[in-house]
């Protein structure tokens, strides 16, 4: 009932931002102002994935269009965890009840660019997943640019399902894998194929990093192996005022509680798998670091990791543990990219550390981090969550991946450099789309290379190209396929 009643108070919205668009109110851009545009995501809880890949985002669009020509503003649910985040882009609170506040930023702005990663899946929350298409569909109503960039699709109950055929329809959506092209197809909603876009994301030096280990009790000589695990089993978060009610009254429901009416997935039968995923992990790193000289440290990609770190550390002593609670976006990765093996449930933690080609192999809850795997040919070095039989297989993973490393790099280091190409084209789906929409926006001209559509690159990133780039193509003039 509490999705139902967002759903409808969402739609509502768009409705209302369809008629006044029709009777005259709200504004288009106009020649000679910078282009207003409100990046909607989920920023602002110390996912560092969900961080990088929006700086990335801001880099490469600003650079496309320009800074001189444009206004960024970005969402954050805390300043205090976005500090130093997003140079050069205001950010503005998203509340938790955010329907007002999406009526009031969107039409402020001259377009959205829709920028959470789940941004069209029932998995985590209805009501973010809500929140990416009201922010598009606000923007489509009042004829303004309304992109969903870098985006993924998986199965959507049914209602929200109804919703996004319905307000998405006329968005651009750059999808990150063709299976997301393939689930919004069957919606009548058109995709271009593009990529996450935090391939392009330099963090600290790896001095850093090898400083943050050394303090962790590295030796500066032994392979440091990164496991990074999740709670996978208390999703999605759903609404309950019942639950709310209860917790304020009784206290009931506290362990359960995201945030204010917000509650994930619990009982007996979440706690068992839970049990089994955490117990299977640390029996597997523990059986490999008998048999092989390497560093254990457990990383948590997003706060709400810490819990499971500290649960798997709980049952390997001693084992350090490194979160985003302490550490930002730019010393994580950095501390990510000093390791040599790696293994997962957050796909961003695979995909940051990718560019410094660390060896890795995922335990996934969904889609994500398997479709990554098949695109990389890695698919051997992919397990589920709710594997029954995950501590075995995960220890034979794990010889595998330290037995493969180097051509396990190779694959890696080729699907880099590919992505950078596939997030270089989403920079020209974008410019097209600006063209458009607002015909008198003063893009550039001239003849462009494909990486002209990224935002400048590291030469970490620069030496990559260099080694597994093998086929260069001749420049193009702006606007047409880099």
């Amino acid at each position: 009932m509490t999705d139902f009643l967002l759903v409808a108070w969402v739609s509502a919205l768009i409705e209302i931002s369809r008629i006044g668009w029709m009777l005259g109110y709200g504004r288009r851009w106009s020649p000679g102002e910078k282009l207003k545009l409100l990046f909607a995501g989920y920023n602002g809880t110390r996912n560092t994935g969900a961080d990088v890949r929006v700086e990335e985002m801001l880099r490469q669009v600003r650079h496309v269009l320009g800074a001189e020509h444009v206004d960024f503003s970005v969402m954050t649910q805390n300043f205090e965890r976005t500090r130093g985040y997003f140079e050069s882009t205001r950010q503005v609170h998203l509340p938790d009840v955010y329907p007002p506040f999406l009526f009031r930023e969107v039409r402020a702005n001259h377009g959205v660019i829709a920028c959470e990663g789940s941004m069209f899946k029932s998995k985590f929350a209805n009501a973010l997943t809500t929140m990416m298409i009201g922010s598009l569909g606000i923007a489509s109503a009042e004829n303004k640019l309304s992109v969903g960039y870098g985006a993924e699709a998986g199965h959507m109950d049914l209602l929200i399902e109804r919703m996004c055929a319905r307000y998405v329809r006329d968005s651009m959506i750059i999808t990150r894998n063709p299976e997301s092209q393939g689930v919004l197809g069957k919606l009548g909603i058109s995709t271009e194929l593009g990529t996450d876009t935090a391939w392009t994301f330099e963090p600290h030096p790896p001095e850093y990093g090898r400083k943050a280990l050394r303090e962790a009790g590295w030796d500066e000589k032994t392979p440091v192996l990164a496991i990074c695990p999740i709670h996978p089993f208390w999703w999605p978060v759903k609404a309950s005022i019942a639950k709310y009610l209860a917790r304020v009254t009784t206290g009931a429901w506290r362990d359960s509680q995201y945030r204010t009416v917000y509650f994930h997935e619990s009982g007996a039968a979440v706690d068992a798998k839970y049990h089994h995923y955490i117990s299977s992990i640390a029996r597997a790193t523990a059986a490999f670091h008998q048999r092989h000289n390497v560093f254990p440290v457990l990383v948590g990609m997003e706060r709400l990791d810490a819990r499971a770190c500290r649960d798997v550390a709980a049952l390997l002593p001693g084992t350090p543990v490194l979160t985003s609670d302490d550490y930002d976006m730019f010393q994580l990765v950095s501390i990510l990219r000093q390791c040599s093996l790696m293994v997962s449930s957050r796909y961003h933690g695979i995909v940051t550390c990718m560019p410094g080609l660390v060896a890795s192999a995922g335990v996934t809850m969904d889609e994500r981090i398997r479709n990554l795997m098949t695109e990389r040919g890695h698919q051997h070095l992919l397990l589920t969550v709710d594997d029954p039989d995950l501590e075995p297989r995960l220890l034979a993973v794990m010889e595998q991946l330290h037995a493969e490393q180097d051509a396990v790099r190779d694959g890696i280091g080729r699907t880099v450099v590919r992505n950078l190409r596939v997030m270089a084209r989403m920079g020209v789906f974008l410019e097209d789309s600006v063209r458009r929409q607002y015909p008198e926006f003063p893009l550039r001209s001239g003849l462009l290379g494909w990486e002209d559509y990224l935002p400048p690159l590291s030469p970490t990133l620069r030496g990559l190209i260099e080694r597994y780039d093998t086929s260069p193509e001749p420049r193009a003039a702006a606007g047409k396929s880099a």
